[in-house]
């Protein structure tokens, strides 16, 4: 009786999103611009889309925590990036942004667009307020966990 050999090795690696998802906010924590990882047939490369010149590490924490420790100086609330991915101010290029400095919006309004994997994810305020400040410009890479939007809250602020 013939049977099907089996193959030799491990069998292969199913690539977990939230590991990706860790791997991500650890690299955004630690202001690294490049991560490489394989296990047998798998093989992830993730590489940070950079500016003109890269920031040194120090640079890149003291870049990430000056919005949110502004924010909480003002006693504002801080909308930040759920994905990575690539902010988008309007929903199309011929369209006005989505808000400005000094706009007022409601919680639940569209604040722009995180473009993931083809994927137009809409960002929603989730408190009603004013924007004070906008972090990042059109068209900008962003990271999880970095802020987008520091609202004025019409109200006390929410504990998040």
């Amino acid at each position: 009786m013939a049977g099907k050999k089996k193959p030799k090795g491990p069998a292969p690696s199913v690539l977990d999103w939230s590991e990706v998802e860790h791997v991500l906010k650890l690299m955004a924590e630690h202001g690294l611009e490049e991560f490489e990882y394989s296990d047998g047939p798998l093989h992830v490369k993730v590489k940070k889309a950079s500016a003109n010149r890269a920031a040194t590490p120090g640079e890149a924490a003291e870049a990430a925590a000056s919005p949110s420790a502004e924010a909480a100086g003002e006693d504002l609330h801080v909308v930040k990036s759920p994905i990575v991915g690539t902010f988008y101010a309007a929903p199309n290029p011929d369209a006005p942004a989505f808000v400005r400095v000094g706009d007022r919006v409601s919680a639940g309004q569209a604040l722009c667009i995180i473009e993931a994997m083809k994927l137009m994810n809409e960002i929603e305020s989730d408190v009603a307020g004013e924007i004070a400040r906008i972090f990042v410009e059109n068209g900008q890479p962003v990271e999880y966990g970095e802020p987008l939007f520091a609202i004025r809250p019409a109200g006390p602020v929410r504990a998040a």
